[in-house]
């Protein structure tokens, strides 16, 4: 009888889910409130892992707050709101507001790329296609927005895209035609508002991320790799384009480079509910747990999840040492 008990408790800490084992073995008290400051582009992929992870550690409640990457940290660095994680749309949003005074480390944890989404009720949405569709951006009659570029990465890699299409497809002056045909009031706090205004016929078209194209199946145009910002191999040609976006500091302004989206997460460090914030970072960073679940809801993670330098790996909590490795 004591065997066979033995077999079934092993069975259950099995059938519980990834990542729970480690957090249990060290006998800490796994509870309380997680409060998770995330861009809202992981929203979808957040809510499944939410479910996940409590019914893995009832004891836990996540609370999720969604907005534009660069309005999470300053959720953190203005308004002094107190948070245990922060997920970025932009690893480098980690790396320039919040690195070295409220997080010592930033892993890099998924990918994603640029689309421009629409529905059958867009103008032209029978005509558009991947050669086209910045004349048809430019078009009069066409409403098209993005995302805020000073509170969501999506907004000025929206505008990136631009600047890349114009030197790719060689047609100077594209990037000036198609912005002025976008007034300011196409212009989003953060890139998932758009979804409502395409599903409505408020707007016929805007730049998301494929990931949540693919969440709320929207029809969308994809890019060449030159210009989506989704292969690494491009991050040289990708550089050459830049955004001034609003700065650590009120009245200054930061420059964004291009580079591949690499989406980043840090444990901050006056984090209230620091053991369970480490579990559910455990959680995340399993290829059976979080980062499944990320590949199911068609954005691709990184496997294993990796920090830029070994310095920086040190920093890690020994917990989470195994799901990292070191990758420029």
């Amino acid at each position: 009888m004591k065997k066979l008990f033995m077999i079934l408790s092993l069975t259950l800490i099995v059938a519980a889910g990834p990542g729970i084992t480690e957090a249990k073995k060290s006998g800490k008290n796994i509870t309380g409130k997680v409060v998770f400051f995330h861009a809202g582009s992981l929203s979808m992929p957040f809510e499944v892992m939410e479910k996940e992870f409590e019914k893995m550690y009832p004891g836990v409640d996540l609370q999720r707050e969604a907005s534009g990457s660069q309005a999470a940290a300053r959720k953190i660095t203005d308004l002094g709101k107190e948070c245990d994680l922060m997920a970025s749309a932009d690893y480098d949003v980690i790396d320039k507001l919040l690195i070295p005074k409220h997080a010592d480390w930033n892993v890099r944890f998924a990918s994603n790329q640029m689309v421009l989404c629409y529905t059958d009720k867009s103008k032209h949405a029978k005509k558009i296609n991947a050669k086209n569709w910045y004349e048809i951006l430019a078009e009069k009659g066409v409403v098209w927005g993005h995302s805020d570029p000073n509170i969501d990465p999506c907004g000025y890699r929206a505008l990136m895209v631009l600047q890349l299409a114009e030197k790719y497809y060689k047609k100077p002056g594209l990037y000036d035609k198609v912005v002025a045909n976008r007034p300011k009031e196409n212009v989003r706090p953060k890139s998932v508002e758009l979804v409502s205004l395409l599903q409505t016929g408020n707007m016929d078209y805007a730049w998301e991320y494929r990931s949540v194209a693919v969440q709320h199946k929207l029809k969308f145009i994809e890019l060449p790799d030159q210009i989506n910002l989704g292969n690494y191999k491009y991050d040289s040609y990708y550089s050459t384009a830049e955004v001034d976006v609003t700065g650590k500091t009120p009245g200054t302004t930061m420059k964004m480079k291009g580079m591949s989206i690499t989406y980043g997460i840090t444990l901050v460090k006056n984090s209230p509910n620091r053991d369970a914030a480490i579990a559910f970072l455990q959680y995340l960073f399993d290829k059976k747990g979080g980062l499944k679940v990320l590949k199911d809801q068609g954005q691709p993670p990184f496997i294993p999840c990796t920090v830029p330098t070994k310095e920086m790996k040190k920093l890690i909590p020994a917990e989470l040492q195994k799901y990292v490795e070191v990758k420029n």
